[in-house]
């Protein structure tokens, strides 16, 4: 389950990719190994993004 801080991350970051960027977005997930929230977006899937349990996000996977 996300922590309050990612789903408020999530939020923000899924605004901006469809409202501004006016990105797709394919799939969102919770990583059960780390606890990141894994976001794939862009109309050729080449947007990703991980949200932190502490809500700061990554745009690089590691």
């Amino acid at each position: 389950m996300p922590t309050l801080a990612q789903l408020e991350s999530l939020y923000r970051i899924g605004y901006q990719l469809t409202y501004i960027m006016l990105q797709p977005v394919h799939m969102i997930c919770v990583d059960r190994r780390t606890g990141n929230v894994y976001i794939l977006a862009g109309y050729d899937e080449e947007l990703e993004f991980q949200i932190l349990p502490n809500g700061e996000f990554v745009d690089e996977p590691s």
